[in-house]
């Protein structure tokens, strides 16, 4: 399996997208946020037009960020969840209350891929939302963004945390 996964590694498109990420990792190690490695990787890449989907709940950190990367010179697209909404009830999903429409993480893919983005970003959809975004994004997709409403968007401190690693362990 190692050969297979060096002969991978040498298609163009992966040898490049996996040149300048190292050459990041090496630059910035400790010294570069995850937003400032996103720029520097697009920028590498020559990738001018990305994508944001991120959830409604996230709006406002999506209009941060999208003026942010067009301060930088990119052409941003972005696309809430809940764009071309529809009813939760038509696909037997259990609804929160009236008037609680579906999330559509395809129809925000397919929005992105109208726009020809270059990189699609993924500001807190929820969990299987993602999944299937990635799955019908055709632009490579990073996550900048997990949504976990418990620990204030950082699903890895159920780990770090004694108290919490302990519950997970009892459910």
């Amino acid at each position: 399996m190692r050969e297979s996964a060096l002969r991978e590694y040498r298609k163009e498109k992966n040898l490049k997208l996996y040149r300048a990420s190292s050459s990041l990792e090496a630059e910035g190690y400790m010294k570069y946020t995850r937003i400032e490695e996103l720029i520097r990787l697009a920028r590498k890449l020559g990738w001018k037009k990305l994508g944001i989907a991120f959830c409604v709940g996230f709006s406002e950190e999506a209009k941060k960020l999208q003026e942010l990367l067009e301060s930088k010179g990119f052409d941003v697209h972005s696309v809430v969840c809940k764009v071309g909404g529809f009813e939760k009830e038509q696909f037997s999903i259990p609804t929160m209350g009236k008037g609680d429409h579906a999330c559509n993480p395809i129809l925000q893919a397919m929005v992105l891929n109208q726009a020809k983005t270059e990189l699609n970003i993924i500001l807190g959809l929820c969990l299987g939302h993602d999944i299937l975004f990635q799955a019908y994004s055709e632009a490579p997709t990073t996550t900048l963004v997990v949504k976990d409403r418990v620990l204030a968007h950082n699903p890895i401190g159920a780990i770090y945390s004694r108290y919490h690693f302990e519950k997970l362990k009892e459910r």
